[in-house]
Parts: C-alpha cells; structure tokens; sequence
C-alpha cells in the first residue's frame, strides 16, 4: 500500500465516471488516474471495485475508495452499509474508505454509529473517511473516531440545503480545524486552482478536486453556458 502520508498537503484527484456518463469504463478511469499522476496529484478517489483495482494497475497512489449504491429511495448512497466496506476492503484494499457520515438513516435501518462500531470490528487497521454535509457531523465522526473527515456533501444534504463550502471563507471548515484535530480532507465544489490552495493554507490535511478535472461533459457545459448565456 502507498503511503497515506504522502497526499498530506497536496492534492487528490477524484477519478469517477458514473454508469449513465460517458466515460463510465474501468479502462478509462485507470487512464484519467494516470492523466492525475502525470499532473501531480498524490492521490485518487475512486468509485467500485472494479475501477479501484485498474487505477491500482496504473499508478502507485493511494486511493480513497468508496462504493456508490442506491437502495430504493434512501438519500445515503456513498458505501451505505457493510456489504459495501467488505466489497471494498476485501476486494480492493485502499488505503482509506469513505463513506456517508451524515445524520440519516442508512438503507439497513442502521445509524451511523452502529455501522462505524461494525467497521472497526471486524477491520481495526483500515483507515476510514467520513463524507459530511455539517460542522455538527464534521464533529460527530471525528469524536467516533474516523481517520479523516471531510466537506464531500455539504450542500447535497436537506440539513446542508443552499450551504457551500466556500462560503465566509470557507468558514465550516476553520471552524471544524479550530475544534478538531482529526484530520480534515476537503472536498465538494472545489472547483479552481485557487479554492484548492486556499482551503490547504487553512490547514486541510489535504484536497480532492473531481469534476472539474475528470468529467468532461461538465466542463464543457460551464464553456457552453457562459458562451450562451
């Protein structure tokens, strides 16, 4: 396994193409994570255990693993249960696992903190992310005892509703670092050069930035509609 370490003030490239996108092939993905290395990132996030274990082929970076499954009409989607921490510790290895660590109910019925005791149960060494949506969660996940927390779902969740993570600075964040000593890796509309810099001279351990680098169809779309107003 690649150094955990290594990512620590640089950034992650956040490598996923989604079964209705156009890029969606475990090839393609190994590709674009090779495309990030040749850049410089210091790390990938990925999605499956397929693209997970082609990306591995490709480059040596650490990886975020996460598997995006939805259960009928429940809002957790990023590894929402068990079954998904097993497919990914037992058939992919990385470095860190993330997952939903918001306040609502997952698709088994189970909280969060009944899932996280599962965890470090059954996979004491696995270093865990937890993806949140509110300084209250950024808080909770860091008190049970994640590796890293991060901003991947503010704005995306009804208790984030119209929240962005830019704003006031950035504020969730430095607030988050003024009470926490977990290891804060930011992450959700981190979308120029300069939002990237900023949150790691904030003291973000480090950044994953992902559509704005590999999915092209949105990057021609924000062209598009600027062009065409």
């Amino acid at each position: 396994m690649s150094n955990i370490e290594s990512v620590k003030g640089h950034l992650i490239v956040s490598c996923q193409a989604l079964p209705d996108e156009p890029l969606h092939s475990s090839f393609i993905m190994g590709r674009m994570a090779r495309a990030a290395k040749w850049g410089g990132a210091k790390g990938i996030r990925a999605n499956t255990v397929e693209d997970i274990n082609e990306i591995q082929k490709e480059v040596d970076l650490p990886v975020i693993g996460i598997i995006k499954r939805v259960y009928g009409d429940c809002p957790v989607f990023i590894t929402p249960t068990m079954k998904e921490i097993d497919e990914l510790i037992e058939g992919a290895h990385p470095e860190i696992v993330a997952l939903d660590a918001t306040c609502r109910v997952r698709p088994d019925g189970r909280t969060l903190d009944e899932l996280y005791a599962d965890i470090r149960a059954k996979y004491p060494e696995q270093k865990l992310m937890a993806d949140c949506s509110t300084l209250e969660e950024c808080l909770h996940a860091a008190q049970l005892g994640f590796d890293f927390v991060g901003t991947t779902l503010v704005g995306y969740t009804e208790e984030s509703k119209g929240d962005k993570v830019e704003t006031n600075d950035f504020e969730l964040m430095r607030k988050y670092l003024e009470q926490s000593n977990v290891p804060m890796i930011a992450e959700g509309n981190i979308d120029t050069p300069e939002k990237a810099r900023r949150v790691l001279e904030l003291g973000c351990f480090s950044v994953v930035v992902g559509s704005i680098i590999t999915r092209p169809q949105l990057i021609t779309k924000r062209f598009v509609d600027c062009i065409e107003g």
